[in-house]
């Protein structure tokens, strides 16, 4: 173990010596009268074996508005367990690049990075990647881990590099917990703070709805948005013809058809690590009580607060009321309703990576929304459904277990429980460095290079998904233990697309083998 005040001053001194890069692709925003080139500030953590910038992996940073991440924070983010995986990989020759977008002011335009435009922040990436393919030694491909919005602007980054015939020089995209079908903040939640801001004249509430409801970034992220509810002429009141979901107006769809246009990179392995539960356990359920409460504001001025979740498929229920009385007389009062497709019951409940209410509003010392967080009965709520996470775009129902059968990505680390949004654990770390480190084993080896295990950790069986072309036959399925002991064995004589493997391993490490005595196929795999 590193002492940690010299690991803190490390990277202290490290921040220091962060620099700054400037996309030379401009992006021009939905509500943007001119293009504008984005900015970013990055660190090059040098691996501990040579010291040689030779094996990249790029980290690119999600969504946080007002920058309250700096980069020493950025790398401090993946400590697990006593340890830190930056770490680790740095011990192992790998270099660590962490790339974060900052507060700047370009061509006269005040532009908060951290909850810009994804397309900019992309093209940032894309600089990124220029640089480092050009500084870097020998010829290993990069790697690039997305976490949360940093999925998607790595995702958008590498595909348009290659539509636009731009070499990325990357082998491995590593999605983690990123809403690649839409990100969520509960809708009766966004109907109080805004109204607390427009009716209530809270500074603290205006600040959330300006930097965060109503950031670019959470405009083309967020499934359901008050914007897409307003009656018109007014900045809180709800049009009652208006209570299916809906994004902004002008963003969301906007942003998810042209990145569902756009696809995934196909030039490398695409992976995705989901925070998200795969056996479709829900978080809390449709229409619960979010809060239910009364709140003294002092002078005999009392208010009483009442959210809760989407109500059930097709179903419709009252999401936000707020009533003042003074002395016990009403004063003014506030509602907004919210109703459900027929297809899936709402999606504060559904099964995903998790957030509490109070997380990314920054530091809040107004009495009113203090006292309105500590009276909250049901605080977390899906903010990455896993049908999301997993980017399985013939799903509607957001309470499905996820088909990984209808996934883009070739593998994925898939929890039993919902974890909070990009939770770090052991389980989903090993799937990482499993593979990072993944290098053919022989040259015959990569004639297996599109057989990918479906699931990883697995649960009760091994799914493995072989790509178009591969069409060997014959084949032996192995799986030894992590003392190299044979615990399984299957023969197939005719491949099909998807193979499955029933087992009874014990939780743990194992490697999987598929061979026909000329050429093979391996990987590492855990057992939950």
């Amino acid at each position: 173990m590193k002492n940690f005040t010299l690991t803190a001053f490390f990277l202290f001194c490290s921040y220091l010596s962060a620099q700054t890069i400037t996309a030379t692709i401009p992006y021009q925003g939905y509500d943007e009268s001119q293009a504008y080139f984005g900015q970013g500030e990055y660190e090059i953590f040098m691996d501990n074996v040579d010291g040689l910038l030779d094996k990249p992996i790029i980290m690119v940073d999600g969504f946080d508005p007002g920058d309250t991440r700096n980069l020493s924070m950025l790398y401090a983010s993946l400590d697990i367990a006593g340890q830190n995986l930056a770490d680790i990989l740095r011990d192992e020759g790998y270099d660590f690049v962490a790339l974060n977008a900052p507060l700047y002011t370009t061509d006269g335009k005040d532009i908060d990075g951290g909850a810009d435009y994804i397309q900019r922040n992309a093209m940032v990436l894309i600089e990124l990647i220029n640089l480092i393919n050009s500084e870097k030694v020998g010829s290993e491909e990069l790697v690039i881990i997305g976490p949360s919005m940093g999925g998607l602007i790595s995702r958008y980054g590498l595909a348009y590099m290659e539509e636009n015939g731009l070499p990325h020089e990357t082998r491995l995209y590593i999605s983690f917990d990123a809403p690649h079908l839409g990100a969520n903040i509960p809708i009766g939640f966004q109907y109080l703070i805004n109204y607390f801001a427009k009716q209530l004249d809270n500074d603290q509430a205006q600040l959330v709805v300006d930097n965060v409801l109503n950031s670019p970034a959470a405009k083309e992220m967020l499934l359901d948005h008050y914007l897409g509810h307003l009656l018109t002429g007014s900045d809180f009141e709800q049009d009652p013809n208006l209570l299916l979901p809906e994004g902004a107006p002008n963003f969301r769809d906007a942003f998810q058809t042209e990145l569902n246009d756009l696809g995934f990179p196909s030039d490398v392995r695409n992976v995705s690590m989901i925070n998200g539960s795969g056996q479709g356990t829900s978080i809390g359920s449709p229409g619960i009580e979010m809060i239910n409460t009364t709140i003294d504001l002092g002078a005999t001025l009392t208010a009483d607060i009442k959210i809760n979740f989407t109500p059930e498929a097709g179903a419709a229920i009252n999401v936000t009321n707020f009533s003042t009385f003074l002395a016990g007389i009403p004063l003014a009062t506030f509602g907004a309703d919210a109703a459900s497709f027929s297809y899936s019951d709402g999606v504060d409940a559904s099964p995903g990576g998790k957030s509490d209410i109070a997380s990314g509003l920054g530091e809040l010392d107004d009495p009113i929304i203090i006292e309105f967080f500590e009276n909250l009965e049901q605080s977390e709520y899906s903010f990455i459904p896993s049908i999301s996470a997993m980017a399985i775009e013939n799903e509607n129902d957001w309470f499905a277990i996820p088909n990984v059968d209808n996934s883009p990505f070739e593998s994925a680390h898939i929890p039993g429980v919902n974890e909070f949004h990009v939770q770090l654990t052991e389980q989903n770390v090993a799937f990482a460095l499993s593979e990072i480190r993944e290098v053919p084993l022989s040259l015959q080896e990569s004639a297996y290079a599109n057989f990918y295990l479906m699931e990883n950790p697995v649960s009760d069986k091994l799914t493995i998904k072989r790509g178009a072309n591969n069409r060997f036959e014959n084949l032996e399925v192995l799986v030894y233990n992590s003392s190299g002991q044979l615990v399984l064995t299957k023969n197939i004589s005719s491949t099909t697309e998807v193979i499955t493997v029933d087992h009874q391993l014990n939780k743990g490490f194992y490697i999987l083998m598929i061979h026909n005595n000329t050429n093979y196929f391996r990987t590492k795999f855990i057992v939950e």
